[in-house]
């Protein structure tokens, strides 16, 4: 595993990102981890935040494209940093574009914010988890419809890897499957349990025996097979 996929494991620890415990998510599946990206809060943690996606976006898609796309609401400071992050480490610059949950009439009109989309661009869209793709299936139909666009691919930070809306492959991979462009993550679920079980973490093991045996029994009820 490469160095920054070690340390953008250890950020989300650190930011309360990523935590560990019992949850209950809204699909209503009870689950033994819970990430919240809208636990970034801080400039640092939002500077460090666009590196890492920028870095995981050259790494699986280069940089042969125009526009970040973050879908509304947790997608638009996103897209934000991640075209800061792709300025500061290639010397490159994209724009960034968002969704609006309902149009504008008035001053800066229209479902979009930041740049407008022309006919020829190339974007690769962030979000910060796909569980189910619905926020993919709301906004793809919205920015194919304000030009003739090629998405490059979809970046997450975290892939859960467990069953989407088929029951039978992930949701990053039925995005894939369903609107044709690639996906991909900074770091996948079992990349963070090869990390972090039985290793200190802020001066305490994160995932220890008995985490790890809740974890090993929800991806058996719930994982990809």
């Amino acid at each position: 595993m490469q160095q920054y996929k070690q340390e953008f494991i250890e950020f989300m620890v650190e930011s309360n990102v990523l935590k560990f415990g019992d949850f209950t998510l809204k699909s209503g599946r009870k689950s033994p981890f819970f990430m919240n990206a809208g636990a970034y809060v801080t400039g640092d943690q939002l500077h460090r935040l666009g590196l890492y996606y920028a870095r995981a976006i050259n790494e699986s898609f280069g940089l042969d494209f125009d526009v970040v796309f973050g879908p509304a609401y947790k997608g638009i400071p996103l897209s934000v940093i991640t075209a800061m992050g792709i300025s500061e480490l290639y010397g490159k610059q994209v724009r960034y574009c968002s969704n609006r949950k309902e149009a504008k009439d008035h001053g800066d009109t229209g479902i979009l914010l930041g740049s407008a989309l022309s006919d020829g661009d190339r974007v690769v869209m962030v979000e910060d988890v796909t569980t189910s793709g619905k926020s993919i299936d709301e906004t793809y139909p919205i920015i194919t419809a304000q030009a003739s666009i090629e998405v490059k691919g979809l970046m997450v930070s975290l892939n859960r890897m467990e069953v989407g809306k088929s029951g039978t492959m992930c949701a990053l991979d039925e995005v894939s499957e369903t609107y044709g462009f690639p996906t991909a993550s900074i770091v996948t679920m079992q990349e963070v349990v090869e990390h972090l079980y039985n290793r200190e973490c802020m001066g305490r093991v994160v995932i220890d025996d008995a985490c790890k045996a809740s974890i090993d029994a929800y991806y058996e009820q719930y994982g990809v097979k």
